[in-house]
Protein backbone atom coordinates (compact mmCIF):
# COMPACT_ATOMS: atom_id res chain seq x y z
CA UNK A 1 0.00 0.00 0.00
CA UNK A 2 1.52 3.30 -1.06
CA UNK A 3 1.86 6.15 1.48
CA UNK A 4 -0.80 8.31 -0.23
CA UNK A 5 -3.46 5.59 0.06
CA UNK A 6 -2.43 4.77 3.63
CA UNK A 7 -2.67 8.44 4.59
CA UNK A 8 -6.12 8.88 3.04
CA UNK A 9 -7.48 5.74 4.67
CA UNK A 10 -6.11 6.86 8.05
CA UNK A 11 -7.78 10.27 7.74
CA UNK A 12 -11.01 8.53 6.69
CA UNK A 13 -11.01 6.38 9.84
CA UNK A 14 -10.18 9.36 12.05
CA UNK A 15 -13.08 11.45 10.70
CA UNK A 16 -15.47 8.48 10.70
CA UNK A 17 -15.18 7.91 14.42
CA UNK A 18 -14.65 11.54 15.40
CA UNK A 19 -18.18 12.16 14.09
CA UNK A 20 -19.68 9.38 16.20
CA UNK A 21 -17.68 10.14 19.33
CA UNK A 22 -18.43 13.87 19.23
CA UNK A 23 -22.19 13.59 19.86
CA UNK A 24 -23.11 10.04 20.88
CA UNK A 25 -21.35 9.92 24.26
CA UNK A 26 -22.90 13.15 25.57
CA UNK A 27 -26.39 12.74 24.09
CA UNK A 28 -27.92 11.61 27.41
CA UNK A 29 -26.46 14.60 29.24
CA UNK A 30 -27.91 16.97 26.64
CA UNK A 31 -31.32 15.30 26.67
CA UNK A 32 -31.52 15.30 30.48
CA UNK A 33 -29.95 18.64 31.40
CA UNK A 34 -30.55 20.56 28.18
CA UNK A 35 -34.04 19.34 27.26
CA UNK A 36 -35.25 18.02 30.64
CA UNK A 37 -36.05 14.53 29.34
CA UNK A 38 -36.25 11.45 31.56
CA UNK A 39 -34.68 8.00 31.30
CA UNK A 40 -37.42 6.47 29.16
CA UNK A 41 -36.94 8.90 26.29
CA UNK A 42 -33.15 8.86 26.61
CA UNK A 43 -33.10 5.06 26.38
CA UNK A 44 -35.39 5.20 23.33
CA UNK A 45 -33.23 7.85 21.68
CA UNK A 46 -30.24 5.56 22.07
CA UNK A 47 -32.05 2.74 20.26
CA UNK A 48 -31.83 4.72 17.01
CA UNK A 49 -28.25 3.64 16.29
CA UNK A 50 -28.98 -0.07 16.91
CA UNK A 51 -31.98 0.22 14.58
CA UNK A 52 -29.57 1.68 12.07
CA UNK A 53 -27.31 -1.35 12.57
CA UNK A 54 -30.23 -3.63 11.74
CA UNK A 55 -31.17 -1.71 8.57
CA UNK A 56 -27.59 -0.99 7.41
CA UNK A 57 -26.99 -4.44 5.84
CA UNK A 58 -29.92 -3.84 3.49
CA UNK A 59 -28.61 -0.44 2.40
CA UNK A 60 -25.09 -1.72 1.86
CA UNK A 61 -25.90 -5.17 0.51
CA UNK A 62 -28.81 -4.25 -1.74
CA UNK A 63 -27.57 -0.86 -2.99
CA UNK A 64 -23.90 -0.09 -2.36
CA UNK A 65 -22.59 -3.56 -3.17
CA UNK A 66 -24.60 -3.79 -6.39
CA UNK A 67 -24.83 -0.39 -8.07
CA UNK A 68 -22.44 2.31 -6.83
CA UNK A 69 -18.79 2.67 -5.83
CA UNK A 70 -18.36 2.50 -2.06
CA UNK A 71 -16.66 5.90 -1.78
CA UNK A 72 -19.60 7.62 -3.56
CA UNK A 73 -22.16 5.99 -1.25
CA UNK A 74 -19.98 6.96 1.72
CA UNK A 75 -19.92 10.59 0.57
CA UNK A 76 -23.69 10.78 0.02
CA UNK A 77 -24.46 9.14 3.38
CA UNK A 78 -22.28 11.56 5.30
CA UNK A 79 -23.54 14.65 3.49
CA UNK A 80 -27.16 13.64 4.11
CA UNK A 81 -26.28 12.76 7.71
CA UNK A 82 -24.66 16.15 8.26
CA UNK A 83 -27.92 17.91 7.41
CA UNK A 84 -29.97 15.59 9.60
CA UNK A 85 -27.64 15.87 12.58
CA UNK A 86 -27.52 19.66 12.38
CA UNK A 87 -31.32 19.75 12.16
CA UNK A 88 -31.51 17.46 15.22
CA UNK A 89 -29.43 19.99 17.17
CA UNK A 90 -32.16 22.60 16.61
CA UNK A 91 -35.16 20.43 17.58
CA UNK A 92 -36.49 20.36 21.14
CA UNK A 93 -39.73 18.40 20.69
CA UNK A 94 -38.99 14.78 21.76
CA UNK A 95 -41.15 12.98 19.21
CA UNK A 96 -39.67 14.88 16.28
CA UNK A 97 -36.14 14.55 17.65
CA UNK A 98 -36.45 10.76 17.89
CA UNK A 99 -37.41 10.40 14.22
CA UNK A 100 -34.62 12.72 13.09
CA UNK A 101 -32.07 10.75 15.09
CA UNK A 102 -33.46 7.55 13.60
CA UNK A 103 -33.14 8.97 10.09
CA UNK A 104 -29.58 10.00 10.87
CA UNK A 105 -28.77 6.49 12.14
CA UNK A 106 -29.94 5.11 8.79
CA UNK A 107 -27.36 7.28 7.04
CA UNK A 108 -24.46 6.76 9.46
CA UNK A 109 -24.67 3.03 10.25
CA UNK A 110 -23.99 1.89 6.65
CA UNK A 111 -20.81 3.97 6.59
CA UNK A 112 -19.22 1.72 9.23
CA UNK A 113 -19.22 -1.17 6.75
CA UNK A 114 -18.28 1.10 3.85
CA UNK A 115 -15.07 2.44 5.43
CA UNK A 116 -14.01 -1.16 6.10
CA UNK A 117 -14.80 -2.18 2.53
CA UNK A 118 -12.80 0.73 1.11
CA UNK A 119 -9.87 -0.13 3.37
CA UNK A 120 -9.84 -3.86 2.62
CA UNK A 121 -10.03 -3.26 -1.13
CA UNK A 122 -6.65 -1.46 -0.99
CA UNK A 123 -4.83 -3.99 1.20
CA UNK A 124 -2.69 -6.91 0.17
CA UNK A 125 -2.55 -8.28 3.74
CA UNK A 126 -5.54 -7.02 5.77
CA UNK A 127 -4.48 -8.96 8.89
CA UNK A 128 -1.24 -6.95 9.07
CA UNK A 129 -2.32 -3.65 7.50
CA UNK A 130 -5.85 -3.06 8.80
CA UNK A 131 -5.08 -2.62 12.54
CA UNK A 132 -2.64 0.22 11.78
CA UNK A 133 -5.39 1.98 9.79
CA UNK A 134 -8.26 1.19 12.17
CA UNK A 135 -6.44 2.58 15.20
CA UNK A 136 -6.91 6.07 13.72
CA UNK A 137 -10.65 5.58 14.24
CA UNK A 138 -10.07 5.04 17.95
CA UNK A 139 -7.86 8.14 17.99
CA UNK A 140 -10.66 10.11 16.31
CA UNK A 141 -13.11 9.04 19.04
CA UNK A 142 -10.58 10.02 21.73
CA UNK A 143 -9.90 13.44 20.23
CA UNK A 144 -13.65 14.10 19.90
CA UNK A 145 -14.19 13.33 23.59
CA UNK A 146 -11.26 15.47 24.64
CA UNK A 147 -12.46 18.42 22.56
CA UNK A 148 -16.07 18.23 23.79
CA UNK A 149 -14.96 17.78 27.40
CA UNK A 150 -12.43 20.61 27.23
CA UNK A 151 -15.06 22.98 25.76
CA UNK A 152 -17.52 22.18 28.58
CA UNK A 153 -20.47 21.78 26.19
CA UNK A 154 -21.72 18.32 27.15
CA UNK A 155 -25.14 19.59 28.25
CA UNK A 156 -25.73 21.52 25.00
CA UNK A 157 -26.55 20.69 21.37
CA UNK A 158 -23.14 21.97 20.24
CA UNK A 159 -21.54 18.49 20.05
CA UNK A 160 -24.11 17.56 17.40
CA UNK A 161 -23.23 20.69 15.44
CA UNK A 162 -19.53 19.84 15.67
CA UNK A 163 -20.26 16.31 14.45
CA UNK A 164 -22.41 17.69 11.62
CA UNK A 165 -19.58 19.98 10.50
CA UNK A 166 -17.14 17.06 10.56
CA UNK A 167 -19.63 14.97 8.56
CA UNK A 168 -19.62 17.62 5.81
CA UNK A 169 -15.83 17.43 5.77
CA UNK A 170 -15.96 13.64 5.65
CA UNK A 171 -18.53 13.67 2.85
CA UNK A 172 -16.35 15.92 0.69
CA UNK A 173 -13.18 14.01 1.58
CA UNK A 174 -14.81 10.71 0.55
CA UNK A 175 -14.74 11.78 -3.11
CA UNK A 176 -10.92 11.75 -2.88
CA UNK A 177 -10.78 8.18 -1.51
CA UNK A 178 -9.54 5.28 -3.67
CA UNK A 179 -12.08 3.98 -6.15
CA UNK A 180 -13.91 0.94 -4.75
CA UNK A 181 -16.31 -0.56 -7.33
CA UNK A 182 -19.43 -2.45 -6.22
CA UNK A 183 -18.35 -5.99 -5.34
CA UNK A 184 -21.65 -7.66 -6.28
CA UNK A 185 -22.07 -5.96 -9.65
CA UNK A 186 -24.09 -8.24 -11.92
CA UNK A 187 -24.97 -10.66 -9.12
CA UNK A 188 -28.43 -11.15 -7.65
CA UNK A 189 -28.21 -10.37 -3.93
CA UNK A 190 -31.06 -11.75 -1.83
CA UNK A 191 -32.44 -10.72 1.56
CA UNK A 192 -31.07 -14.02 2.87
CA UNK A 193 -27.57 -12.98 1.78
CA UNK A 194 -27.89 -9.52 3.30
CA UNK A 195 -29.03 -10.72 6.72
CA UNK A 196 -26.53 -13.57 6.81
CA UNK A 197 -29.34 -16.09 7.30
CA UNK A 198 -27.12 -18.88 5.96
CA UNK A 199 -25.40 -18.62 9.34
CA UNK A 200 -28.58 -19.85 11.04
CA UNK A 201 -27.47 -23.38 10.22
CA UNK A 202 -24.69 -22.92 12.77
CA UNK A 203 -27.34 -22.76 15.49
CA UNK A 204 -27.54 -26.56 15.27
CA UNK A 205 -24.25 -26.53 17.15
CA UNK A 206 -25.27 -26.17 20.84
CA UNK A 207 -22.23 -24.11 21.83
CA UNK A 208 -22.64 -21.70 18.93
CA UNK A 209 -26.31 -21.30 19.84
CA UNK A 210 -25.31 -20.56 23.46
CA UNK A 211 -22.75 -18.06 22.17
CA UNK A 212 -25.39 -16.24 20.10
CA UNK A 213 -27.94 -16.21 22.92
CA UNK A 214 -25.31 -15.12 25.44
CA UNK A 215 -24.11 -12.34 23.12
CA UNK A 216 -27.67 -11.10 22.71
CA UNK A 217 -28.38 -11.16 26.44
CA UNK A 218 -25.11 -9.53 27.55
CA UNK A 219 -25.76 -6.61 25.18
CA UNK A 220 -28.80 -5.67 27.28
CA UNK A 221 -26.79 -4.64 30.39
CA UNK A 222 -24.05 -3.31 28.08
CA UNK A 223 -26.46 -0.61 26.90
CA UNK A 224 -26.49 0.99 30.35
CA UNK A 225 -22.85 2.02 29.93
CA UNK A 226 -23.14 3.42 26.42
CA UNK A 227 -26.39 5.24 27.12
CA UNK A 228 -26.02 6.67 30.61
CA UNK A 229 -22.40 6.86 31.78
CA UNK A 230 -21.80 10.44 30.64
CA UNK A 231 -25.07 11.57 32.20
CA UNK A 232 -24.13 9.74 35.43
CA UNK A 233 -20.64 11.27 35.65
CA UNK A 234 -22.00 14.76 35.06
CA UNK A 235 -24.71 14.17 37.65
CA UNK A 236 -22.05 13.14 40.14
CA UNK A 237 -20.14 16.35 39.48
CA UNK A 238 -17.18 14.82 37.62
CA UNK A 239 -15.57 17.58 35.58
CA UNK A 240 -14.68 17.06 31.91
CA UNK A 241 -16.60 13.77 31.92
CA UNK A 242 -16.43 13.32 28.12
CA UNK A 243 -12.67 13.79 28.15
CA UNK A 244 -12.18 11.34 31.01
CA UNK A 245 -14.35 8.74 29.29
CA UNK A 246 -11.78 8.61 26.48
CA UNK A 247 -9.59 6.65 28.90
CA UNK A 248 -11.81 3.73 27.88
CA UNK A 249 -10.69 3.99 24.26
CA UNK A 250 -7.07 4.35 25.35
CA UNK A 251 -7.34 1.11 27.30
CA UNK A 252 -9.03 -0.47 24.27
CA UNK A 253 -5.89 0.18 22.21
CA UNK A 254 -3.67 -1.31 24.94
CA UNK A 255 -5.70 -4.48 25.41
CA UNK A 256 -5.99 -4.97 21.65
CA UNK A 257 -2.19 -5.13 21.54
CA UNK A 258 -1.90 -7.65 24.40
CA UNK A 259 -4.87 -9.80 23.34
CA UNK A 260 -2.74 -12.44 21.57
CA UNK A 261 -0.83 -13.03 24.82
CA UNK A 262 -4.04 -13.69 26.79
CA UNK A 263 -5.77 -15.57 23.99
CA UNK A 264 -3.09 -18.27 23.81
CA UNK A 265 -3.27 -18.82 27.57
CA UNK A 266 -7.00 -18.51 28.25
CA UNK A 267 -8.78 -19.75 25.14
CA UNK A 268 -12.16 -18.66 23.78
CA UNK A 269 -14.42 -19.44 26.72
CA UNK A 270 -12.28 -17.84 29.42
CA UNK A 271 -11.66 -14.77 27.26
CA UNK A 272 -15.40 -14.31 26.73
CA UNK A 273 -16.10 -14.84 30.43
CA UNK A 274 -13.42 -12.33 31.46
CA UNK A 275 -14.96 -9.81 29.05
CA UNK A 276 -18.44 -10.38 30.49
CA UNK A 277 -17.16 -10.28 34.06
CA UNK A 278 -15.50 -6.93 33.37
CA UNK A 279 -18.91 -5.44 32.56
CA UNK A 280 -20.36 -6.60 35.88
CA UNK A 281 -17.31 -5.30 37.80
CA UNK A 282 -17.50 -1.97 35.98
CA UNK A 283 -21.09 -1.40 37.12
CA UNK A 284 -20.22 -2.28 40.71
CA UNK A 285 -17.35 0.23 40.61
CA UNK A 286 -19.77 2.88 39.38
CA UNK A 287 -22.31 1.90 42.06
CA UNK A 288 -19.92 2.13 45.01
CA UNK A 289 -17.57 4.89 43.88
CA UNK A 290 -18.02 8.58 44.56
CA UNK A 291 -16.64 11.83 43.14
CA UNK A 292 -14.56 12.35 46.27
CA UNK A 293 -12.19 9.85 47.93
CA UNK A 294 -13.45 6.94 45.79
CA UNK A 295 -13.38 8.70 42.41
CA UNK A 296 -10.74 6.20 41.30
CA UNK A 297 -13.48 3.57 41.22
CA UNK A 298 -15.18 5.62 38.50
CA UNK A 299 -11.93 5.81 36.55
CA UNK A 300 -11.39 2.08 37.06
CA UNK A 301 -14.81 1.37 35.58
CA UNK A 302 -13.95 3.49 32.55
CA UNK A 303 -10.53 1.86 32.09
CA UNK A 304 -12.17 -1.58 32.07
CA UNK A 305 -13.58 -0.70 28.65
CA UNK A 306 -10.56 -2.27 26.95
CA UNK A 307 -11.26 -5.64 28.56
CA UNK A 308 -15.02 -5.27 28.17
CA UNK A 309 -14.83 -4.58 24.46
CA UNK A 310 -11.74 -6.47 23.25
CA UNK A 311 -12.14 -9.63 25.31
CA UNK A 312 -15.82 -10.00 24.47
CA UNK A 313 -16.51 -8.51 21.04
CA UNK A 314 -13.15 -9.16 19.37
CA UNK A 315 -12.88 -12.65 20.86
CA UNK A 316 -16.42 -13.31 19.69
CA UNK A 317 -15.48 -12.33 16.14
CA UNK A 318 -12.50 -14.70 16.29
CA UNK A 319 -14.70 -17.51 17.60
CA UNK A 320 -17.19 -17.01 14.77
CA UNK A 321 -14.37 -16.98 12.24
CA UNK A 322 -13.02 -20.29 13.61
CA UNK A 323 -16.44 -21.92 13.87
CA UNK A 324 -18.12 -21.01 10.58
CA UNK A 325 -17.20 -22.80 7.34
CA UNK A 326 -15.20 -20.50 5.05
CA UNK A 327 -17.99 -19.99 2.54
CA UNK A 328 -20.33 -18.45 5.13
CA UNK A 329 -17.83 -16.69 7.42
CA UNK A 330 -18.88 -13.25 6.17
CA UNK A 331 -22.55 -14.15 6.63
CA UNK A 332 -21.86 -15.38 10.16
CA UNK A 333 -20.05 -12.17 11.13
CA UNK A 334 -22.92 -10.10 9.71
CA UNK A 335 -25.45 -12.23 11.58
CA UNK A 336 -23.63 -11.74 14.92
CA UNK A 337 -23.41 -8.01 14.22
CA UNK A 338 -27.16 -7.74 13.76
CA UNK A 339 -27.78 -9.84 16.90
CA UNK A 340 -25.45 -7.80 19.14
CA UNK A 341 -25.16 -4.23 17.84
CA UNK A 342 -28.69 -4.37 16.49
CA UNK A 343 -31.27 -6.47 18.34
CA UNK A 344 -29.38 -6.69 21.64
CA UNK A 345 -28.74 -2.95 21.84
CA UNK A 346 -32.33 -2.09 20.85
CA UNK A 347 -33.67 -4.23 23.69
CA UNK A 348 -30.98 -2.88 26.01
CA UNK A 349 -31.81 0.72 25.12
CA UNK A 350 -35.47 0.25 25.98
CA UNK A 351 -34.79 -1.65 29.21
CA UNK A 352 -32.05 0.72 30.42
CA UNK A 353 -34.34 3.67 29.77
CA UNK A 354 -37.15 2.06 31.73
CA UNK A 355 -34.84 1.25 34.66
CA UNK A 356 -33.41 4.77 34.84
CA UNK A 357 -36.90 6.24 34.43
CA UNK A 358 -38.22 4.08 37.28
CA UNK A 359 -35.57 5.28 39.74
CA UNK A 360 -35.97 8.85 38.53
CA UNK A 361 -39.68 8.66 39.29
CA UNK A 362 -38.91 7.41 42.80
CA UNK A 363 -36.47 10.26 43.37
CA UNK A 364 -38.96 12.92 42.29
CA UNK A 365 -40.94 12.34 45.45
CA UNK A 366 -38.38 14.52 47.22
CA UNK A 367 -36.41 16.40 44.58
CA UNK A 368 -36.37 15.86 40.81
CA UNK A 369 -33.23 14.52 39.15
CA UNK A 370 -32.99 17.52 36.84
CA UNK A 371 -33.13 19.98 39.74
CA UNK A 372 -30.55 17.96 41.66
CA UNK A 373 -28.21 17.86 38.66
CA UNK A 374 -28.52 21.63 38.17
CA UNK A 375 -27.39 22.24 41.76
CA UNK A 376 -24.33 20.00 41.58
CA UNK A 377 -21.84 22.72 40.66
CA UNK A 378 -22.56 24.59 43.88
CA UNK A 379 -23.42 21.77 46.27
CA UNK A 380 -22.01 18.52 44.95
CA UNK A 381 -24.21 15.42 44.49
CA UNK A 382 -26.80 14.83 47.16
CA UNK A 383 -26.96 11.57 49.10
CA UNK A 384 -30.32 10.77 47.51
CA UNK A 385 -28.92 11.24 44.00
CA UNK A 386 -25.89 9.05 44.77
CA UNK A 387 -28.16 6.32 46.15
CA UNK A 388 -30.38 6.58 43.08
CA UNK A 389 -27.47 5.96 40.70
CA UNK A 390 -26.15 3.19 42.95
CA UNK A 391 -29.48 1.40 42.58
CA UNK A 392 -29.44 1.97 38.83
CA UNK A 393 -25.95 0.46 38.33
CA UNK A 394 -26.67 -2.58 40.49
CA UNK A 395 -29.40 -3.63 38.02
CA UNK A 396 -27.10 -4.20 35.00
CA UNK A 397 -24.45 -5.71 37.32
CA UNK A 398 -26.96 -8.37 38.38
CA UNK A 399 -28.13 -8.88 34.80
CA UNK A 400 -24.56 -9.39 33.61
CA UNK A 401 -23.90 -11.76 36.51
CA UNK A 402 -26.81 -14.00 35.54
CA UNK A 403 -25.65 -14.14 31.91
CA UNK A 404 -22.08 -14.95 33.03
CA UNK A 405 -23.31 -17.83 35.20
CA UNK A 406 -25.44 -19.36 32.44
CA UNK A 407 -22.68 -18.91 29.85
CA UNK A 408 -20.09 -20.53 32.11
CA UNK A 409 -22.32 -23.56 32.63
CA UNK A 410 -23.51 -24.20 29.08
CA UNK A 411 -20.86 -22.90 26.67
CA UNK A 412 -18.00 -25.17 25.58
CA UNK A 413 -15.23 -23.94 23.33
CA UNK A 414 -13.42 -26.16 20.78
CA UNK A 415 -10.55 -26.93 23.16
CA UNK A 416 -12.96 -28.11 25.87
CA UNK A 417 -14.78 -30.29 23.38
CA UNK A 418 -11.59 -32.12 22.50
CA UNK A 419 -10.39 -32.49 26.07
CA UNK A 420 -13.81 -33.76 27.13
CA UNK A 421 -13.78 -36.40 24.40
CA UNK A 422 -16.75 -34.93 22.55
CA UNK A 423 -17.42 -32.50 19.76
CA UNK A 424 -20.08 -29.81 19.76
CA UNK A 425 -20.71 -30.19 16.07
CA UNK A 426 -19.67 -32.42 13.21
CA UNK A 427 -17.09 -31.05 10.78
CA UNK A 428 -18.77 -29.48 7.81
CA UNK A 429 -21.91 -28.67 9.77
CA UNK A 430 -20.66 -25.46 11.32
CA UNK A 431 -19.46 -26.99 14.59
CA UNK A 432 -16.18 -25.91 16.14
CA UNK A 433 -13.22 -27.70 14.64
CA UNK A 434 -11.21 -29.77 17.11
CA UNK A 435 -7.93 -28.22 18.18
CA UNK A 436 -4.97 -29.98 19.80
CA UNK A 437 -4.73 -29.35 23.51
CA UNK A 438 -2.22 -26.65 24.39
Amino acid sequence: MNPSVRGRLSVMMFLQFFIWGAWFVTLATYLSKGLGQGGEFIGRAYTTMPWGAIVAPFLVGMIADRFFPAQIVLAVCHLLGAGLLYYASTVTEPGTLFWILLAYAMTYSPTLALVNAISFSQMTSPQKQFPAIRVFGTLGWIVAGLVVGWMGIEHTATPMKIAAGCAVLMGLFAFALPHTPPKSLGHNVTVRDVLGLDALGLMKNPSFAIFVIGSLLICIPLSFYYNFTNMFLNAMGVTNAAGKMTMGQMSEVFFMLVMPFFFLRLGVKKMLLVGMLAWAVRYLLFAFGNPGPLVMLYYGGILLHGICYDFFFVTGQIYVDKTAPKKIQACAQGFIGVVTYGIGMVIGGEISGQVVGYFQAKAKASQGLIEQAAALVQQGPSKALAEQWQQIWIVPAIMAGVVILLFAIFFRDPKEAVEGGAQDGAPGEGGPKPEPAA
